[in-house]
């Protein structure tokens, strides 16, 4: 009879703590990434921006249905109204290279080109529902993003990673669940009079408003907030009140006004008065395409409102709709992208970490120091 062999040391235990180790420190590490301060604030400052949004559609839909009026125009020149008299008297009283006067005169021409491309921004996608579905608008309104990634590219020097191009695509699925949702509640019963034309104008304001996003980033990092609002309340003003009288004073005229109507015209007018304010700060510590992502909720936050002052039909998938765009801005946000350097420079061809998401870089910094220290 053979004698027992000796059985070898049990090595089960240690390799299945071990993994279980880098398992848990793996976890450690995604959510020390996702989940820092400077993420979860620039979340909370694009769903601000997206409740501002929200109440301009509210404000817009109640004077469309309930009142009949449907002078978007008018609407907004009340908003660069106000912009006029904030900012751009601030930039009047201001002495030196940020004076009002000094500004106009070496760059008025480049403002001009912003205020209207803001101004029709506005205004060709709300002309656009008069044609289209809803479906259209939503969708093709996205075309935006790419648009605004491109001219960064080019304009900013913006570089990104792999996981940008895989959070635009998650965010971009998100409003794809949406607008099944709107299908499926029946949210979408109009073919539109002319779908072409609707969808070229949505094209062609996502189109502008991705160069007036551009353009403002540019200038909040460069120069200031107050000049790049400043400018656009006084040529916004100037532009939306000629093409006011051109288009929109028969509508104006049968306006059947009272306090309920101005009411809703004032609630309009604080909201994207907030919008363009708080805008600027935002892309300032962040970029334009990162807050263009946190801003797809804006239709969501529209459509829950809804259900109780329209009586839309809720549907589960509006809730997977906001889950997955928030993944996809969250995933956006967790790694910064870059700036590469002036392509005239005689430096070599290096890149080095832009603003975009900088207070994420600098949490990343003291982490890994810290790291090191222990």
């Amino acid at each position: 009879m053979e004698a027992a062999t000796p059985a070898g040391p049990d090595t089960s235990e240690p390799l299945a703590e071990g993994a279980a180790g880098e398992f848990s420190s793996l976890l450690r590490r995604i959510k020390g990434k996702l989940f820092t301060w400077h993420i979860l604030k620039t979340i909370a400052l694009g769903q601000m921006l997206s409740l501002c949004i929200c109440g301009t559609a509210i404000t817009s839909q109640y004077l469309a249905e309930r009142y009949k009026v449907n002078t978007p125009m008018l609407q907004s020149f009340i908003n660069y109204c106000l912009l006029f008299l904030i900012y751009t008297v601030m930039l009047a009283f201001r002495s030196g290279s940020d004076n009002l006067l000094v500004i106009l005169k070496r760059k008025w021409w480049k403002y001009i080109l912003l205020g209207l491309a803001d101004v029709e921004a506005n205004y060709v996608i709300v002309r656009a529902y008069q044609y289209t579905t809803l479906t259209s608008v939503q969708l093709l309104d996205c075309f935006g993003i790419p648009v605004l990634m491109a001219l960064s590219w080019f304009i900013l020097n913006a570089r990104y990673r792999v996981i940008h191009f895989i959070a635009v695509a998650v965010c971009l699925l998100g409003v794809g669940t949406m607008v099944g949702a709107d299908i499926l509640a029946g949210r979408e019963d109009s073919s539109g009079s002319d779908v072409l034309i609707g969808d070229i104008l949505v094209l062609l304001g996502a189109s502008l408003y991705a160069i007036s996003n551009v353009c403002e980033e540019y200038i909040v990092k460069k120069l200031s907030r107050q000049e790049f609002l400043g400018m656009v309340g006084l040529f916004g003003t100037i532009i939306s009140g000629i093409q006011l009288l051109i288009v929109e004073y028969k509508d104006i005229a049968r306006i059947p006004w009272d306090w309920k109507i101005a009411l809703l015209f004032m609630a309009f007018a604080l909201c994207m008065f907030c919008l363009y304010s708080f805008m600027p700060l935002v892309i300032k510590v962040t970029s334009a395409t990162s807050v263009n992502l946190g801003i797809l909720t804006a239709d969501l936050y529209s459509l829950f409102f809804g259900l109780f002052l329209f009586g839309y039909k809720f549907s589960g998938l509006y809730i997977l709709s906001f889950t997955v765009i928030m993944v996809g801005f969250i995933l956006y946000c967790s790694t910064p992208t870059r700036t590469a350097e002036p392509a005239e420079s005689s430096v070599p061809p290096v890149t080095s970490i832009g603003i975009d998401n900088l207070g994420l870089k600098l949490e990343e910094n003291l982490q890994e120091t810290h790291s090191a220290a222990l």
